[in-house]
């Protein structure tokens, strides 16, 4: 018999296997408009008016603003200026974690191989860190490499710390912040952050899970598809 590890392994590799092949059941699908969009998160207002005798709602969704930060090469980039018109998968990571930070970054480089192959500019790979101290560039640079990052298209960021848990908090929802007596070590979470290409939040998914990972992959391909309305 298999242990609990070894199944928990084999089904990874498989769910990863079978990624860029649910692509096309997903272009198939939409062609025939049996689909539904990824929703919207974080709505700002609710307008309404009164059209024909029926009350009509109209919600506007929060946009995440612009952040600039440094990269694993040493360059300063801005993610809405440089990365206009992509896709981005966003989560938050410290090179020096030794508890989730590795799962999903090996995640997140699994779904990085997947569209390297099919679609490699549709989609733009975030990993901000938490620990701007000690992860400089050089460290970034190292722990890209350790996941086999294609470094135009995964970046790997580093920036003032209150930038940075600010954008995680008031941008993109999240829960950030130094671990309460663990010096060194930082709570933040472990989700993939879907975001479209007018900067809207489009999908939040557990990063260390290789079902949700699917999930992320199916909705990129879906959001590629979606008629951008300004």
């Amino acid at each position: 018999m298999f242990s609990k590890k070894t199944i928990k392994y084999i089904s990874g590799i498989l769910i990863a296997a079978a990624l860029p092949l649910s692509f096309y059941f997903i272009t198939r699908h939409y062609s025939d408009g049996h689909i539904h969009m990824p929703a919207h998160y974080r709505p700002d207002r609710v307008d309404s008016a009164l059209v024909n005798g029926k009350m009509i709602y109209d919600t506007t969704f929060h946009r995440v603003k612009d952040i600039q930060l440094i990269n694993q090469l040493g360059r300063q980039v801005s993610l809405n200026g440089d990365l206009k018109g992509k896709i981005l998968v966003v989560d938050f990571i410290f090179t020096t974690c030794n508890s989730i930070c590795p799962k999903i970054t090996a995640n997140m480089r699994t779904l990085q191989k997947s569209f390297i192959k099919k679609n490699p500019d549709l989609v733009q790979f975030i990993s901000i860190s938490v620990d701007p101290e000690r992860d400089s560039v050089a460290a970034l640079r190292a722990y890209a490499d350790r996941f086999d990052a294609d470094h135009d298209r995964w970046w790997f960021l580093r920036g003032d710390s209150r930038e940075v848990f600010d954008y995680a908090r008031n941008e993109l929802g999240l829960s950030l912040q130094p671990a309460e007596g663990n010096p060194g070590m930082f709570d933040h979470s472990e989700k993939f952050i879907l975001i479209d290409t007018s900067r809207h939040i489009r999908g939040y998914f557990d990063g260390t899970d290789m079902l949700d990972l699917k999930k992320v992959a199916d909705d990129i391909i879906i959001l590629s598809m979606e008629k951008v309305k300004e």
